[in-house]
């Protein structure tokens, strides 16, 4: 059962690490400027920046609760800038935008859980957690 928080680590981080790298492309930067994002020139890069930094600590459990908050710092104006469905005139278009918009707040969702309840067992979090009670076992023998 310990490896069930390993593998959704796994798999929510992915779409976060899997997506950073477009941050930085001129095509993503220009479709956030088009869509009202101030400072889009540096604000889409250093968002790519947040995404990846929080979907590698979640990935691989290190600081796994920062990592989660940073992505809600991510996810947060992302959702409400780039997918504000109830703006969109083209019923299709609003469709895909609300879609878009809820699949984020599921995401969300599950950086909120990863803030509150960590990485889970097979974690650098909780390898690092048990250093300091193997040393005194150690002092001990």
């Amino acid at each position: 059962m310990r490896y069930i928080a390993l593998a959704g680590r796994a798999l929510y981080a992915a779409i976060f690490i899997a997506a950073s790298f477009g941050h930085f492309s001129q095509p993503t930067i220009s479709y956030a400027a088009q869509q009202g994002v101030p400072l889009a020139a540096l604000a889409v890069p250093l968002s790519g920046l947040i995404s990846l930094a929080g979907g590698l600590s979640v990935l691989l459990g290190y600081r796994a609760r920062i990592g989660a908050w940073l992505l809600v710092v991510f996810l947060v104006p992302v959702t409400l800038m780039l997918h504000a469905f109830w703006a969109v005139h083209d019923p299709a278009a609003a469709q895909m935008q609300e879609v878009m918009f809820m699949k984020n707040v599921a995401m969300l969702g599950g950086a909120l859980v990863i803030a509150y309840f960590g990485a889970g067992p097979l974690s650098l979090d909780a390898r690092m957690s048990l250093r300091p009670v193997a040393r005194r076992q150690e002092a001990v023998a």
